[in-house]
């Protein structure tokens, strides 16, 4: 499906790329901008046009919420002392409390598929992270995809893969958990190494010369703890990827300079339903088994938007390698750093094997 036809502009652009663990799991994107007006009903390509209609309707592609401005103070950042790798100068083993007097309280707490929590921190989406906690309050955990990784070998953000494996050498080519390995995809996008008791993920951009994005840290003993590629399935963990995905979203716009977007509860019902009836009818596009394509069902759910778009994706095991290989495709990052979206509903379901599906729906009203 490379197209859908409805009163006002629609620009389509699908792009399939991205493959995770184990299996190639493919990605569509749709980056769609729709504007409805009663006295124009042409198809308007071009990013002229486009603007002209914004500035009929009021807008201008480069406003921003101004409340959303907040200025940025950097973190001055130290060479760790006891692992190679720290995130905002937090380390493993770091009790909560050592993390919450440096940060404060977490805007989040959200089920992930270790079976625990993301704690997630953040100041408007600026010094963005998430840490997971064991049962003694000691961080086992942490994620971020800002500029607060810190090491003893000067890896960083904004590195490239060359100087990564350079310092750290080859990386892993998978896992092993009991009898299984799991395999890693030789053409991801991210390298896996087991350094310092610990799985270090590092994930990188490649619209940005394969450098540096985020980096995953994980306790050794809590990725062992996991024996199955896919975590069964619970209305806390759909949740959860979804509250995941929302805030991961936010803090790559907020790396771009972009305004965050608003969680709505509306447009997430219509992103939830269309992940549901994909995986429990066994299909994956943007169009439903009714032809009804995302327009359709945000209409039918009565949204009113002058901007739209949508991304899907399947099978990846959390919305952080869901968020980062959606980065990693041409589509699916043009509708995350579209500008001029304001508003964001996420919604994930899974299939009888576990598999989770995800639909982003942006739009602006």
């Amino acid at each position: 499906m490379a197209r859908f036809l409805m009163l006002g502009i629609c620009i389509v652009l699908i792009a399939f790329s991205w493959q995770t663990i184990k299996k190639e799991l493919p990605i569509r994107s749709m980056e769609t901008k729709l504007q409805e007006l009663k006295s124009n009903t042409d198809i308007i390509a071009g990013s002229d046009k486009f603007q002209q209609l914004l500035n009929q309707l009021g807008l201008k592609s480069n406003d921003q919420p101004q409340a959303e401005t907040v200025k940025e103070e950097k973190v001055s950042l130290k060479k760790p002392t006891k692992h190679i790798f720290s995130v905002n100068n937090i380390e493993l083993g770091a009790t909560k409390k050592e993390v919450e007097h440096r940060v404060g309280k977490p805007k989040r707490a959200s089920l992930n598929e270790y079976g625990t929590n993301w704690y997630t921190y953040h100041q408007h989406y600026q010094h963005y992270f998430m840490a997971m906690y064991n049962k003694s309050n000691k961080v086992i955990g942490l994620f971020t995809n800002q500029n607060l990784i810190a090491s003893t070998n000067g890896i960083k953000i904004g590195v490239t893969k060359k100087t990564v494996r350079a310092k750290l050498g080859t990386p892993l080519t998978g896992i092993q958990k009991g009898m299984i390995i799991y395999q890693f995809d030789k053409k991801s996008d991210y390298d896996v190494y087991l350094l310092d008791g610990a799985y270090v993920t590092i994930f990188y951009d490649k619209y940005q010369q394969d450098k540096v994005t985020a980096i995953q840290l994980m306790d050794k003993n809590a990725e062992q703890s996991k024996n199955s590629f896919y975590t069964k399935a619970s209305p806390a963990l759909v949740k959860g990827f979804e509250y995941q995905l929302f805030d991961l979203t936010n803090a790559s716009r907020v790396v771009h300079h972009l305004s965050v977007l608003t969680w709505d509860q509306h447009v997430q019902i219509t992103a939830r339903d269309h992940s549901v009836d994909m995986a429990k009818n066994h299909y994956f596009s943007h169009e439903n088994l009714k032809g009804q394509s995302p327009f359709d069902r945000m209409s039918k759910d009565h949204i009113s938007f002058i901007l739209a778009g949508e991304n899907i994706a399947y099978g990846q095991l959390s919305s952080i390698f869901a968020h980062e290989g959606l980065m990693n495709s041409l589509g699916h990052r043009k509708n995350i750093l579209q500008k001029d979206y304001k508003y964001l509903g996420i919604g994930v379901a899974f299939n009888q094997e576990q598999q989770p599906f995800y639909t982003e729906d942006f739009y602006a009203k």
